[in-house]
């Protein structure tokens, strides 16, 4: 483990319930903090305040407000429903764009609990080899499966099927991730609507 590693590793790992009661309190302060405060004014001290618990509590479990928002990240992405729901409908026979439609939809509420906590994870956030690991993962699982939908879908009239996942896959992160993390807000109906004309339209066309 790296020096970087362990400067946003969590300290200790709860054994008993009370324990995990304890850190999730730590990390639901956290998220509310550092949404109220920004990053830079989210204090560990602000941190243990809100979630009543000392200081020292708060060290215990995490060395550093860094190992929380890694943390933070972590359980977002591993709370990520898109590569299950594509699974759900990659071999099933429903209309394209309403395949497409439930796959933005799902994409999208994965962002919407805080979007002011969702801009800071992703400009702020320590990148540890195993938080960029899991992300990697997550990518390269809805990539797969999408090439397996387009591969077996009538309506899927692109030629090169495996560029074709990748595209998609991206266009739904990066565009969701950043309008919905952005300051103004987005109308999300308008966003989901365009979105889904956006990719059907482009998987349809033969070229």
């Amino acid at each position: 483990m790296t020096s970087e590693q362990r400067r946003i590793q969590p300290r200790k790992q709860p054994s008993q319930v009370r324990a995990e009661l304890t850190r999730q309190r730590i990390l639901t302060a956290a998220a509310h903090i550092f949404a109220e405060y920004g990053y830079a004014a989210g204090t560990t001290n602000r941190i243990a305040e809100r979630a009543r618990v000392s200081i020292g509590s708060l060290y215990q479990y995490y060395p550093n407000k860094d190992a929380i928002l890694a943390e933070l990240l972590t359980r977002h992405l591993d709370g990520d429903k898109a590569t299950e729901t594509l699974r759900q409908y990659k071999d099933r026979t429903e209309p394209l764009e309403d395949i497409i439609r439930v796959l933005v939809r799902t994409v999208i509420e994965n962002h919407l609990d805080d979007p002011q906590l969702l801009r800071i994870m992703i400009e702020q956030a320590p990148r540890s080899s195993e938080v960029l690991e899991r992300v990697t993962q997550v990518e390269w699982e809805m990539i797969a499966d999408l090439r397996e939908l387009f591969e077996r879908h009538p309506e899927v009239q692109v030629h090169d099927q495996d560029t074709a996942a990748r595209l998609v896959a991206f266009t739904m992160e990066l565009t969701v991730h950043q309008l919905i993390a952005m300051t103004n807000s987005i109308d999300i109906t308008r966003l989901e609507n365009e979105l889904v004309a956006m990719l059907t339209g482009y998987l349809r066309t033969n070229r």
